[in-house]
């Protein structure tokens, strides 16, 4: 999907690892993470009318019933309209990726209107102001405004860019069970033990040796994470397979497109219900 005036991708957010490391006293968490991005996600346009936020795709459903003055997505648009003076306009999201799963979701939503709105305003995303309302909005948002691959660290808005040669283009499964699995509950269930760091250097070397400390407890709130992530590796050409975020979609890395396409038709044979995007990494 390619930006317009107009309009703007909410690019899936991966956490290749996620490391957590402490509890904080104001209810966050301490963690080290590799965010990458997928080059597909929902849509973002801007349309006719007064600030509403609209909604169509597959999952839209989910999103219906939500308040649209507490709706991420038109908090970003209004506070980014007033930070240029203008007032916010109506906003359509096509929801094409799952709710409550992990792969940025509200967060890549709102940053994507940012993006689109900072075009329109003739904004720079390295103005303060831009970056101080990213934090403010959530954790996961200073990274998905920028949607390339970074390290994070803090609550995960503290980021340092990456060498992301070893992870561009590589094709990329994502696989969602169709289970919503809420943030708080899993962050909640973690057994509080420090792992130890997240390396640094290169990405994928780092990836690969890392972990998602956030699986085990996702596991025991959903198990069919699990069955995912077995069947992920299981793949021919998979080099990686964990779960994104706080869960429950999961996903794997390959060798090849072919290899990707195969996972991809082999799980939709086995698994016809589950939620399938292949992509590759931006």
């Amino acid at each position: 999907m390619t930006a317009t005036t107009n309009a703007e991708t909410a690019y899936a957010k991966i956490n290749l690892a996620l490391h957590v490391r402490r509890r904080r006293a104001d209810g966050y968490h301490d963690i080290e993470t590799i965010f990458a991005f997928a080059d597909r996600g929902d849509l973002i346009e801007t349309i006719d009318g007064d600030a509403r936020l609209s909604l169509r795709g597959p999952f839209a459903g989910a999103l219906a019933g939500e308040d649209p003055d507490h709706n991420l997505v038109m908090r970003a648009a209004r506070r980014l309209a007033a930070l240029a003076g203008e007032p916010a306009p109506a906003i359509l999201l096509d929801k094409m990726l799952p709710v409550a799963a992990g792969i940025g979701g509200g967060s890549a939503d709102a940053a994507a209107v940012m993006r689109l709105l900072c075009r329109r305003y003739a904004m720079t995303l390295d103005d303060p102001r831009v970056a101080a309302l990213a934090r403010d909005l959530g954790a996961d948002v200073p990274a998905c405004l920028a949607s390339v691959t970074l390290r994070g660290d803090g609550r995960g808005d503290d980021l340092l860019p990456v060498e992301a040669t070893t992870l561009t283009g590589l094709p990329l499964l994502l696989v969602n069970p169709r289970i919503a699995l809420a943030t708080g509950p899993v962050f909640k269930a973690w057994d509080g033990i420090d792992r130890g760091p997240l390396a640094g250097g290169d990405p994928l070397a780092a990836a690969l040796a890392g972990r998602n400390d956030l699986e085990p407890p996702a596991r025991a709130l959903c198990p069919v994470i699990g069955d995912i992530v077995t069947m992920l590796a299981a793949q021919p050409g998979a080099l990686l397979a964990r779960m994104s975020g706080s869960g429950a979609t999961c996903f794997a890395l390959f060798e090849t497109l072919d290899r990707r396409d195969a996972a991809d038709m082999t799980i939709a044979a086995a698994r016809p219900g589950w939620w399938r995007m292949a992509s590759t990494l931006r």
